[in-house]
């Protein structure tokens, strides 16, 4: 792994794993709206910005070419199927044989198996229906955006967060293939951590063509798992 593209560089989970990335020697492309790229002038000099809409297949055409890997921030924003766009023109244009690794929540569903408590499926039930209606959140398309990533024949992973939190680093966060999993009970994984696990799946075999749902290391289900 040597050029790594990050998609959504500019918001808090992309300028983590901007930084991460960074520390692990690598060669960095960021794609950010151009309203944002101010907010990455703490890399100025250190990483190449790409400044555009996420879900434009130019700007990404052009971003994710020669990288070995792409980091994706799948976000719901507005009603123009912005996941859904940006999912699409990183399966069509990154490298034959990137590494893609994409994020997203826990709410995406997997194979099926996963279990929601009542509390999740009431918040996305109503956040959904409020979001859609003020035209300000798309739910559904970023279900569309994971569809087409499991569909594909890439290198890809989809991490699902939990709720996440500021703090320093706790570490390598706990993963598990199905949402309702004990281990996951806690909810709850600090930002950097969650960029932490992104920038790490790069480079494990293990999680390709794995949709791992994760908790922070630290949290009392996690801890509690790892003791038995």
């Amino acid at each position: 792994m040597k050029k790594v593209c990050v998609v959504g560089a500019s918001g808090k989970l992309g300028r983590y794993m901007v930084r991460h990335a960074l520390d692990r020697g690598y060669e960095v492309v960021g794609v950010c709206r151009e309203q944002s790229v101010s907010k990455l002038d703490e890399f100025h000099g250190r990483i190449a910005v790409v400044p555009g809409p996420t879900n434009d297949r130019d700007v990404i055409r052009q971003a994710v070419s020669g990288c070995d890997g792409v980091l994706t921030v799948l976000v719901p924003w507005g009603v123009q199927q912005y996941s859904s766009g940006t999912a699409q023109a990183v399966l069509d244009f990154a490298e034959p044989d990137a590494r893609l690794v994409f994020s997203c929540g826990w709410h995406i569903p997997w194979d099926g198996k996963d279990v929601y408590t009542w509390k999740l499926k009431a918040f996305l039930k109503v956040f959904g229906g409020l979001a859609r209606l003020f035209r300000l959140a798309e739910l559904d398309d970023q279900v569309e955006a994971c569809r087409r990533v499991f569909e594909s024949d890439t290198r890809w992973t989809v991490v699902r967060g939990s709720d996440l939190e500021e703090g320093e680093s706790q570490g390598l966060p706990v993963w598990s293939r199905h949402v309702g999993d004990p281990a996951l009970k806690s909810n709850l994984t600090r930002r950097v951590d969650f960029a932490l696990f992104m920038v790490d799946a790069l480079t494990n075999d293990a999680l390709v063509h794995e949709a791992p749902a994760i908790v922070g290391c630290q949290t009392p289900s996690a801890r509690a798992h790892a003791a038995r």
